[in-house]
C-alpha cells in the first residue's frame, strides 16, 4: 500500500465489472483500490481495462488535491448515458494513477466483485464483519419504556463501528414499531428496512432497523433488529451501557 498526503492506493486482489445499459463498461482481474476518503475505497481501472470506446470527451478536466488532473468523459453505452461519469487521469503526482480511468459508482447500472453483484461503494479489504450469538441479557429501553428484552442477542461488529446488538423479533414489543418507508444499503450486509418505536407520547423515526435477505457473509442477523445505541438505553447484563458517538448521535 502506498499513500501521498490523504490519498492512499493498493493493489486490487478480484475481479470486477462495472456494467452500463447492458454493456461491460469496465472487466479488470485486479483494479487498484484508491482511498479518497478515510472510510472506504473506490476502484480506478487500467485503461486497458476499459471500453475507451465507449467514453466521449466532454472537453472539460477536473483536478483534484492530491490526485492531479483528469479528463471527464460521458459514458454511453447500450443506449444509456452517463454525463460526466468517467475521470481518466493520463498524469498525477501519484504514480499508480497514471492512465487508469475512475468510474461513477451512483452513475453506473452495476458493479460485480467477481460473480457478486456489490451495492454502495467498493468493500474495504480491512474491514470486517463478525456475528456472535451471546447469552448476555440485554434489554433495550426509551424514556423508561422497554422495547426489547432477551437472553439469546447476536453481537455484530464491525470495523470502525460501536458493537451492534441484533435481537429476535419475538422478544420486541412490536406492538410498539410502526414499519416506515426508509431503507438504506450497506456493502457489507445488504439493504436494511426501518421501524420507528412510539414510546409514550413520543415517536422516534427509523431507530430500528433489520435485513430481511442480508448478503451471505451477514446471513447470521437475517430477520432480527437492531437499535440506535447511540439513542436508546441499553443494559447489558444490568449494566447501563455509555451511548457511543457518532454521525447518528
Amino acid at each position: 500500500m502506498s499513500a501521498r498526503g490523504r490519498v492512499r492506493t493498493a493493489p486490487g486482489d478480484r475481479r470486477v465489472r462495472v456494467l452500463l445499459g447492458g454493456e461491460v463498461v469496465a472487466d479488470a482481474a485486479a483494479p487498484l483500490l484508491v482511498w479518497e476518503k478515510p472510510y472506504y475505497p473506490t476502484y480506478y481501472f487500467p485503461a486497458s481495462s476499459v471500453r475507451t470506446d465507449l467514453l466521449v470527451p466532454t472537453g472539460d478536466t477536473a483536478r483534484f488535491p492530491g490526485r492531479g488532473t483528469a479528463d471527464v468523459h460521458t459514458v454511453k453505452a447500450g443506449g444509456s448515458e452517463a454525463p460526466g461519469a468517467a475521470l481518466w487521469f493520463r498524469e498525477s503526482p501519484i504514480v499508480e494513477l497514471i492512465d487508469h480511468v475512475r468510474l461513477d459508482w451512483d452513475a453506473m447500472d452495476a458493479w460485480f466483485e467477481e460473480d457478486e453483484e456489490v451495492f454502495v461503494h467498493a468493500k474495504d479489504p480491512n474491514t470486517r464483519v463478525d456475528v456472535r450469538p451471546s447469552s448476555r441479557h440485554v434489554r433495550i429501553a426509551i424514556d423508561g419504556v422497554t422495547i426489547a428484552e432477551t437472553g439469546r442477542p447476536r453481537f455484530l461488529f464491525e470495523t470502525g463501528l460501536p458493537r451492534r446488538t441484533y435481537i429476535p423479533k419475538t422478544d420486541v414489543r412490536m406492538d410498539l414499531l410502526t414499519a416506515s418507508e426508509t431503507t438504506t444499503r450497506c456493502p457489507y450486509k445488504g439493504t436494511a428496512e426501518y421501524y420507528s418505536v412510539t414510546a409514550g407520547d413520543t415517536t422516534y423515526d427509523d431507530i430500528v432497523w433489520w435485513y430481511r435477505h442480508p448478503i451471505p457473509e451477514s446471513q447470521a442477523i437475517a430477520g432480527l433488529v437492531a437499535f440506535y445505541d447511540e439513542r436508546v438505553d441499553v443494559y447489558v447484563d444490568g449494566e447501563l451501557q455509555e451511548r457511543p458517538k457518532t454521525i447518528f448521535s
